[in-house]
């Protein structure tokens, strides 16, 4: 299957409105789990027992990303409401050095009423841990990932990072037609979260608690934790008639030494908590192969070599008649950190996963239920040669909640 050329039409179901889950569940590890076996059995349980799908001695992978309240309000003179919905750091572009600047950050921002606000600063009177000050933002440029926003306060005790707790709104899905509640604050985060830069969950992770955790502890599974900072193009349908029209939304991703350790550990396999463990595992081995590429043509290794364009996986399957094992891979990245004497891998991706795609090292999956005509839906799709739709029928006909804060999956697991 060529992915390009995929109608998105044919990914296409009816979701109504109420089966889409507004609120969470009061416990997250009482969530339905669907059970889809390997040889393609479906059956359900409840998510917390969700250690006895998972084979004794596997690799987990995590996503410890940290949602940030990345929504901003301003009013100008004429009382025009303006909305800036901060995506990602321009300058400093390093997240870490954004939130802890005291001087002024630019980031890329999407911004709500912007024929209203055409020239000029807004401002706005805040207090953050009880120090008054005054925030600026002026418009600075545009592309089409958005509008580039320079933030400016004056106050130099007061961090970027405290700004956006002090007065940002945490940005829940649109489609779940509600205003961000304080409840949001703790429901719409995991509880591994630590390292902040998303501006959306990753939604598989809401299901895990202590008890479940040490539950897959007691059964000898490991854990790991990668970071993606989820972008809003999460949200982003594919408007486009066929795939090659769609653009996929990069994402920054960062990867320990001791992770890619664990995977060459585990010979190169592991169950990847949410679409975004699923595209970090998946562009590191795609990294890897960049790396011996560069290495073998004597190319020096650049922010370029090592960012996974959004159709390489697909070119470099066409081209090459022996790939790089997942193992080889691995062994690629390890040893690009061991020579630059770097504990971390920094990166970013654009891999779309679509039918057509090999997996090369996910072997199982934890997911919820996506949205019609999503590129997670062609994610999973992909992971289940095609056969997404027996799983999202016997979802609706059992009455599985959908989205961010519903029920969830495990994917090709073997039955043990």
């Amino acid at each position: 299957m060529i992915p390009q050329d995929i109608q998105i039409q044919q990914y296409n179901y009816d979701l109504p409105d109420d089966r889409i889950a507004k609120y969470p569940l009061k416990e997250r590890d009482a969530s339905k789990l669907l059970l889809r076996r390997s040889d393609g059995q479906i059956q359900e349980d409840k998510f917390l027992n969700i250690a006895k799908y998972i084979k004794e001695g596997s690799l987990m992978v995590f996503n410890n990303t940290k949602v940030i309240q990345a929504r901003l309000h301003f009013q100008k003179a004429t009382g025009a409401q303006i909305e800036i919905f901060c995506l990602e750091p321009h300058t400093p572009c390093d997240y870490q050095q954004s939130f802890s600047s005291t001087e002024g950050v630019s980031w890329i921002c999407l911004v709500g009423n912007l024929k209203k606000w055409k020239e000029g600063l807004l401002e706005r009177s805040i207090q953050v841990n009880g120090n008054p000050l005054t925030l600026i933002a002026e418009r600075i440029g545009a592309n089409k990932q958005g509008v580039e926003i320079r933030f400016r306060w004056n106050n130099p005790s007061v961090t970027w990072s405290e700004v956006l707790e002090s007065i940002g709104e945490l940005p829940i899905p649109p489609y779940l037609n509600r205003e961000t509640e304080e409840s949001d604050l703790q429901t719409y985060q995991t509880i591994y979260s630590k390292i902040k830069g998303s501006v959306a969950a990753p939604t598989a992770g809401l299901h895990f608690t202590e008890s479940v955790l040490s539950a897959l502890k007691a059964k000898g599974v490991e854990r790991s934790e990668v970071t993606l900072h989820v972008g809003a193009g999460t949200f982003k349908p594919v408007k486009s008639e066929q795939l090659k029209g769609h653009d996929m939304h990069a994402e920054w991703i960062s990867v320990s030494r001791q992770t890619i350790e664990r995977l060459l550990a585990h010979d190169a396999k592991c169950v990847a908590v949410g679409t975004t463990s699923v595209r970090t595992v998946e562009s590191l081995y795609y990294i890897g192969v960049r790396l011996k590429e560069a290495r073998t043509k004597n190319i020096p290794v650049t922010d370029d070599v090592l960012r996974i364009p959004q159709w390489y996986p697909y070119e470099y399957a066409n081209r090459e008649s022996s790939p790089l094992s997942p193992q080889e891979a691995l062994q690629e990245v390890l040893h690009y950190l061991e020579e630059q004497e770097l504990s971390t891998l920094h990166s970013s991706t654009q891999i779309i996963i679509a039918p057509g795609y090999t997996y090369n090292i996910v072997k199982t999956i934890i997911t919820n239920f996506h949205q019609p005509q999503s590129t997670l839906l062609l994610l999973v799709s992909a992971f289940v040669e095609g056969n997404w739709r027996s799983i999202y029928n016997y979802a609706k006909e059992h009455d599985f909640r959908f989205l961010s804060y519903g029920d969830s999956s495990i994917l090709n697991y073997d039955a043990t």
